[in-house]
């Protein structure tokens, strides 16, 4: 008898752990679900080690800009002429930014909204800025350098 008592005690702990588990998993997730068309926490890529073309400069709009999702980078233009690049990963949650509009890059996640002109926070709840990329523009296309 006291074989089955030791059996049903292991049974009775490895059913309320795995249901604690589950609660734990429940309760312990973000504040809240993400923004409809919100992306996931992106896996960060390494580097280029040459230069990558990522396009031309006439798809980077003044006062806005594109994001390049393979490249994890964002382009702006925010001033005629002028463009810079920076991660596209927020460094609130790690998703990728989905927009930019008015000269401001936006993550879908959580909100966040960084400046076109130098990637530093304009609305939380990132706290960091969007680290610049090196970029040049050569025959009219936006080049990512290493």
């Amino acid at each position: 008898m006291a074989q089955a008592e030791t059996t049903r005690r292991v049974l009775l702990a490895g059913v309320c752990g795995a249901g604690l588990g589950a609660v734990g998993a429940a309760c312990g997730g973000a504040a809240g679900p993400p923004e409809a068309g919100a992306s996931t926490p992106a896996a960060v890529k390494a580097p280029p080690t040459a230069p990558v073309t990522l396009g031309p400069v006439t798809d980077v709009p003044l006062d806005s800009g594109k994001v390049y999702d393979i490249e994890q980078v964002v382009v702006t233009q925010p001033q005629q002429g002028v463009y810079k690049a920076f991660t596209s990963i927020c460094t609130h949650k790690q998703c990728q930014v989905g927009s930019v509009s008015q000269n401001q890059i936006i993550c879908p996640c959580h909100g966040s909204r960084y400046s076109a002109e130098d990637g530093s926070v304009l609305n939380g709840p990132a706290t960091q800025p969007l680290a610049a990329k090196n970029i040049a523009v050569e025959s009219g296309q936006v080049v990512l350098k290493p």
